[in-house]
């Protein structure tokens, strides 16, 4: 009696064994292979997708008398990158404008691509005397831009030099606390706060932050800044 799985029978067992290990083994890939990439994130656009911040204001924010390296908007980029943000701040600041230059650029300064606003404003107004009341309207009509727009504001608070007497400084000095209340902003009571008539931090013209002045003005408004930050992370998280 011949074997039962000899010759040719042997060798076509083999090769039903060998095909059906083979696609045993393919499928065994396939199915490592879906759930390999069912553990990893599909890459999402927006998780490498840097905050845009505008600082939006006047000549203390756009680094009046300073190399651009130095101004407020590269400095706060540099230390927010160095504590792991991924994030653009752009210098929408023009030396010498008031709350309504402020107004009447605001629309071509903040360009679309824009997430979050550092709105710094007011030194101006306050130096020329201008109307508090004038300054709160433009300031209203600036916020109101933005919240159209769903864009999140930090508020810098701006205070009025003394030569004006306690009355204008009075009514001066309440607009940025009642509009960040009011608007239920994210609220920096002073962009000067701590370095306002201190010679080492200011320029020889006694008003505007040196390079060492806008270090310290950064370091004490990041904070606030990154708070901001986390304020769109949520808007983000809450669209995907």
């Amino acid at each position: 009696m011949k074997p039962m799985f000899a010759g040719r029978n042997v060798s076509n067992l083999a090769q039903v064994v060998c095909a059906g290990a083979l696609v045993n083994t393919l499928a065994g890939l396939a199915l490592l292979t879906a759930a390999t990439f069912s553990i990893i994130p599909a890459a999402d656009a927006k998780t490498d997708k840097p905050i845009r911040i505008a600082a939006f204001g006047d000549s203390l924010s756009s680094g009046y008398g300073l190399r651009q390296s130095q101004a407020f908007p590269v400095q706060l980029q540099k230390e927010l990158k160095a504590r792991g943000h991924n994030v653009v701040v752009s210098n929408a600041g023009v030396a010498g404008d008031t709350t309504a230059a402020g107004l009447a650029r605001l629309d071509w300064s903040i360009g679309d691509d824009v997430d979050a606003v550092i709105l710094e404003f007011g030194a101006n107004d306050a130096l020329r005397g201008i109307d508090p009341k004038v300054t709160r309207q433009n300031m209203q009509k600036i916020l109101a831009k933005l919240k159209a727009r769903n864009i999140p504001v930090l508020l810098a608070g701006m205070r009025s030099p003394t030569n004006w007497g306690d009355t204008y400084a009075e009514d001066f000095d309440v607009i940025f606390p009642d509009l960040a209340k009011e608007h239920t902003l994210l609220f920096y009571p002073f962009f000067l706060e701590g370095v306002i008539l201190n010679a080492k931090l200011n320029q020889d013209d006694g008003m505007h932050p040196n390079a060492k002045g806008v270090i310290e003005i950064v370091r004490q408004i990041m904070p606030s800044v990154e708070d901001l930050i986390a304020k769109v992370e949520a808007a983000r998280a809450a669209k995907s």
